[in-house]
């Protein structure tokens, strides 16, 4: 069935009736074109201004310096390290979470695409054909009567005069939506970059502390057949034997520990890269020798709101509601759309093109619900309500953002401290072993303050590289908080390819 109204009726005007369509013509065509321009002049959105962020001036941990450079930082300038560049191309590659917010955006981007085509007309091309017999008692000639109906036009079908903005501040929250998940994109990009960093070095930890672990073991290794040969002689006491044997079975379950920590760590780094098979060598260096991660300025906590791409999102969320309230709005007044069609119309297929075979329409439609139940009411009501979480969710994302760098900072000024303290504590706990090792050697003292001395020196070594790690997860977790490369990031993604590619 066609789309256009077209009239099934032959239409041979006489001269007069051609003089009429002649004058009646410009008249539809000025008051189109009038309605045309009022269209979108009006909207009923309420006006939008950027709350204001409720946090405070400067963070209490740090200088007021300049961070506008670190939404510049790149990840790859911040993280030099080349296997983790690697590791981190391929999440960006590979990562179903990642993935899944870029299928987000295409999915806002047909919406919107949808939503701005409201906005034009719709104008298209119709060809109706039709024969058709009556039957004779069913006219007056008693006879049955056979006719022929041709119709050929061009026009455009229920287009909505948006005089009060509606249809505008549909095609307005939509925009605003499809934005919005992009800059969530680019929020779960940085932290899924933020999560393989971390992750790579949570193995690297691991890895040094199994080092030292096994280093510890070998010691012990030695010391447990040592002392079962002293047993042996009668040069030694069972006690002492008894307890090097403890303290190799402690070094023991740690190197075990380890490994399995290792493991886990390793697979769940896998599954950020979207390789379940992943393997990586053990290190070779200790934690301290890797590209270090450089402190950074925090900068304005209002630098923050241009930044950080959750909290853009978020506003964007709220002018997407805002424009939603404006359209419930519209939804008050009258409705008018408007039908129109120009074209050819005749009882012979040959006779389309004829003089006076000219055809059109036009017809405007005026519609207001008189009683709906409270529909339109309570559509405003929702509407409403949805501005005011995004105004809260954007309120909250701003606060969660500052807490983060709050967070990231007293973690950095703290561990650094505790990391000296440790390292102070190690050589310490390293000259004490050396010590009880030579008084026991030397008879003046028993095995108890050898055993004591290796398990907190080994213990404090362990502690020294948590620490390491904990200072660079600080660190890299407050170049996330403060939008790290945020600016380096494309703001709208490319198009995905298809999954059967």
């Amino acid at each position: 069935m066609n789309d256009f109204p077209f009239s099934i009726a032959r239409r041979r005007p006489a001269a007069a009736g051609r003089g009429a369509w002649a004058q009646r013509l410009p008249a539809g065509a000025l008051v189109a074109g009038t309605l045309w321009a009022l269209a979108g002049c009006t909207t009923l959105a309420p006006g939008y201004q950027t709350p204001a962020a409720q946090i405070p001036a400067q963070f209490s941990s740090a200088s007021p310096a300049d961070a506008s450079q670190v939404g510049e930082l790149a990840w790859r300038d911040y993280f030099t390290e080349p296997e983790l560049q690697a590791l981190i191309t391929k999440a960006l590659a590979n990562n179903r979470d990642l993935r899944a917010a870029m299928l987000r955006v295409e999915q806002a981007r047909a919406a919107y695409g949808i939503s701005r085509a409201d906005r034009v007309p719709a104008v298209g091309l119709g060809l109706d054909s039709q024969r058709t017999r009556v039957p004779g008692d069913l006219n007056f000639t008693g006879r049955p009567i056979v006719s022929s109906q041709h119709q050929l036009g061009v026009g455009l079908t229920s287009w909505e005069i948006d005089l009060w903005g509606r249809v505008r501040n549909m095609n307005e929250a939509a925009l605003q939506t499809y934005l919005a998940s992009a800059d969530g994109q680019r929020a779960t990009t940085l932290m899924l970059v933020a999560q393989v960093a971390d992750g790579w070095l949570s193995v690297r930890e691991l890895d040094h502390r199994i080092q030292l672990a096994d280093q510890a073991l070998a010691t012990r290794t030695e010391a447990r057949r040592r002392f079962a040969r002293r047993v042996e002689v009668g040069s030694s006491s069972k006690l002492d034997f008894v307890q090097v044997e403890l303290l190799w079975q402690q070094a023991s379950a740690l190197v075990t520990q380890l490994q399995l920590q290792r493991s886990t760590q390793l697979h769940a780094l896998g599954l950020l890269v979207g390789d379940p098979s992943l393997s990586l060598a053990p290190a070779t260096q200790p934690l301290s020798a890797l590209a270090p991660l450089p402190p950074l300025a925090p900068g304005l906590p209002s630098q923050l709101l241009e930044n950080r791409p959750d909290i853009v999102a978020a506003e964007r969320q709220l002018q997407a509601a805002n424009a939603r309230v404006g359209a419930a709005r519209a939804m008050f007044f009258p409705r008018i759309a408007l039908t129109t069609m120009a074209g050819t119309a005749s009882a012979d297929l040959d006779g389309l093109f004829a003089s006076g075979s000219r055809a059109w329409t036009f017809a405007p439609s005026v519609s207001l619900p008189i009683f709906d139940g409270g529909r339109r009411q309570a559509n405003l009501e929702l509407a409403q309500v949805q501005r005011e979480q995004a105004l809260n969710e954007y309120q909250q994302a701003i606060e969660s953002a500052f807490r983060d760098v709050a967070d990231a900072l007293a973690a950095g000024q703290s561990l650094q401290e505790q990391l000296q303290t440790l390292r102070a504590t190690e050589d310490t706990l390293t000259e004490r072993a050396r010590l009880a090792g030579r008084r026991y050697e030397a008879g003046a003292a028993r095995y108890f303050e050898v055993l004591d001395a290796e398990r907190d020196l080994l213990a404090t070594q362990q502690q020294v590289v948590q620490a390491e790690h904990a200072l660079l997860t600080a660190r890299l977790r407050l170049y996330a908080a403060l939008g790290g490369g945020s600016r380096t990031l494309a703001p709208l993604p490319l198009p995905l390819q298809k999954s059967e590619e």
